[in-house]
């Protein structure tokens, strides 16, 4: 054990805070409250991620814990890939039955892309909404663009903000949103089950979590479509992104740059001859 790993198992102040943490949030319980036909659900994952948040700009946190815990969050989703592996087994006849809808689903990640590439070029940015846009931007996402355009280019920042902005709130959003979604629409709960494996683990997780909170009969299910859905996103979605998630995206952000370039060159001459 090297001298770093001993330094975060020492870190007494950073255990003290996470178990007090999670003694908390779990004291305060599951809450819930509708929106329309549809219910959103607050769980102890949601209070932790706030209240941690606001501890890191007390004394209570330094640098030190800040760094240290870092490591620790791998070491949570290994805890809980492994728990899902175990529960895929019992669930591998279900899984088989979904066939196209779970090997596919892929692909409606691309789906965003017709949204919120409009949207970004629609709010004023330039090539950074080919970096913002052409994916979940999770870490392999990152290292395409980086590899395609640089650090420093306009697609390297647009895929940092998305990557920074999906590690702080993405979490927070998919627990939200799918617990909503799942409540208020006619689709099954298992198809947002599947929806929430985007490539990362904690998205799964809270996405998956309000799942189960909302519909706990069908728990094993949900956790082994979850899963299996992360799995294939993290094995195939690179693939995805490179043969069709980014080409697709700077195919439509060229024809909407020149709609955009023809639309403000006739206005200019529309101005002159009015002149």
């Amino acid at each position: 054990m090297n001298n770093e790993k001993k330094e975060i198992l020492k870190d007494w102040r950073l255990h003290a805070i996470a178990l007090i943490l999670v003694a908390v949030t779990e004291t305060i319980g599951q809450f819930s409250f509708k929106v329309g036909s549809g219910v959103i659900l607050l769980l102890p994952m949601l209070y932790a991620f706030f209240i941690g948040l606001g501890l890191y700009f007390t004394p209570l946190v330094k640098e030190k814990q800040a760094k240290n815990a870092e490591p620790l969050i791998i070491l949570g989703v290994t805890l809980l890939i492994a728990k899902i592996g175990v529960t895929i087994g019992p669930q591998i006849e279900a899984l088989i039955a979904a066939g196209p809808a779970l090997l596919l689903q892929e692909l409606g990640n691309l789906g965003t892309i017709l949204i919120a590439l409009p949207v970004a070029v629609l709010l004023g940015f330039k090539r950074e909404s080919i970096g913002m846009t052409h994916s979940v931007a999770r870490e392999p996402n990152v290292g395409l663009i980086m590899n395609k355009f640089g650090f420093d280019s306009p697609e390297g920042r647009g895929v940092m903000a998305i990557y920074i902005f999906g590690t702080v709130f993405g979490a927070v959003f998919l627990g939200l949103i799918s617990g909503l979604l799942a409540t208020s629409t006619p689709l099954h709960p298992l198809s947002f089950a599947m929806a929430s494996g985007v490539g990362s683990g904690s998205m799964m997780a809270a996405a998956s979590g309000s799942l189960i909170a909302a519909f706990p009969e069908l728990e094993s299910q949900i956790v082994a479509f979850a899963g299996a859905s992360n799995l294939l996103s993290l094995s195939t979605g690179l693939y995805v992104s490179i043969f069709i998630g980014l080409p697709l995206t700077e195919k439509l952000y060229a024809m909407m740059m020149n709609r955009k370039n023809r639309k403000s060159a006739n206005s200019g001459k529309g101005g002159d001859m009015n002149v």
